[in-house]
């Protein structure tokens, strides 16, 4: 499709608007999405091809979801309205992720907590350790940020992880934590913080169920987060 070719012009099934009621969001790229919430173009570029363009510039889509206002109005073919509709998308994405927070999951398994965590954590430029505070069924009553780091070390003290959980009356907790770079692999230093934090536990008799690293996917690495239980280190 050419770039000067209008959306209108080209067969329905091309359409990024039609595709999705026909055959789902999942369907389209991420430029096809983003052209559907810019709606235009530019005189001479299609709406497909500015959002080609945008995309292209940011990288990701996490990069892109971090772009202010004024960054986003930068470039050619973004006005106001259109970089406040996109800012405004993935406020939304953010917030319902907030939403399954409140709806207290029982957190059985580790997609399910990087589920849960996995937008908010995409647009942290730290890493940041959270602690999942879980009642005696292992439903989550709150999500504690415990400490921020550069992008390569992390300071984590036992007893601000456990005052935390004494507070909530919590029963279990999980460990959770984002690697910037995008590589969930576990560092030496996130195991042996994971050991320090189940013995300490153990006296407290608040078990530490798992420590969840999240990640980004790419073509070589299918899941975008690592389970250190499902890694064998819980087993010592």
């Amino acid at each position: 499709m050419s770039e000067g070719m209008r959306l209108k012009d080209q067969p329905e099934s091309e359409r990024p608007r039609e595709r999705l009621a026909t055959h789902g969001p999942d369907s389209l790229s991420p430029a096809e999405l983003v052209a559907i919430l810019l709606r235009t173009g530019l005189k001479g570029i299609n709406v497909l091809e500015v959002a080609r363009q945008l995309v292209g510039r940011y990288g990701t889509l996490t990069a892109l979801a971090q772009a202010g206002l004024e960054d986003l109005q930068s470039v050619k073919g973004i006005g106001r309205d259109k970089a406040v509709t996109l800012m405004a998308a993935f406020a939304l994405a953010r917030r319902m992720a907030g939403e399954l927070r409140s709806e207290s999951p029982v957190l059985d398994h580790p997609e399910v907590i990087a589920h849960l965590l996995r937008e908010e954590n995409r647009v942290r430029e730290v890493e940041t350790l959270q602690v999942l505070l879980l009642n005696t069924r292992r439903r989550l009553i709150r999500i504690e940020e415990v400490s921020q780091g550069t992008l390569d070390t992390l300071l984590v003290h036992a007893r601000e992880v456990f005052r935390r959980a004494i507070a909530a009356n919590a029963s279990a907790l999980v460990l959770a934590h984002n690697h910037p770079s995008g590589d969930p692999t576990p560092s030496e230093a996130d195991i042996k913080i994971t050991r320090d934090l189940i013995r300490a536990g153990q006296l407290l008799r608040i078990e530490v169920l798992d420590h969840i690293i999240l990640g980004r996917a790419t073509v070589e690495r299918a899941k975008d987060y690592s389970s250190l239980r499902e890694l064998g280190y819980f087993a010592w």
